[in-house]
């Protein structure tokens, strides 16, 4: 198992919203990094001073990974190809996107996603082998 980890925002809206992820967080080992695509969901979200101030500190004390070029292009083939298969709606592709980009930014660092979404990280996992744990 990697020792990269970037929580997917899933995990950290459960975790802030009733705690329930407080005792795994805090017992984990490796090296903690943020995804900036997890930031920019959860900065869309912030709706007020704390929660904003929560970001700040996470993006200060954590390296942020942000997808690259290859990313952003891989990841528009492997939606196409989702959408081939599934027959999904441009706005469900559009809801998936943000985790394409997770999967795919954590494979290029080598980092596991933590995430509590295994429906969508499942479905990615089958048209690009990454690291991910369910919670």
């Amino acid at each position: 198992m990697s020792e990269i980890i970037i929580f997917d925002t899933s995990v950290l809206v459960d975790d802030l919203r009733t705690g329930r992820h407080q005792r795994k967080i805090q017992s984990m080992t490796g090296l903690l990094r943020t995804s900036s695509v997890v930031l920019a969901e959860l900065w869309r979200g912030a709706t007020n001073p704390a929660e904003q101030r929560l970001l700040r500190t996470l993006e200060r004390n954590h390296p942020v990974l942000t997808p690259t070029k290859k990313n952003w292009l891989e990841s528009g083939q492997i939606l196409a190809r989702i959408r081939a298969h599934t027959g999904f709606s441009p706005e469900k592709l559009r809801d998936l996107h943000f985790h394409v980009l997770i999967a795919l930014t954590a494979r290029s660092h080598g980092a596991r996603v933590i995430t509590s979404n295994g429906t969508d990280f499942t479905l990615i996992q089958r048209y690009r082998k990454f690291e991910f744990e369910l919670w």
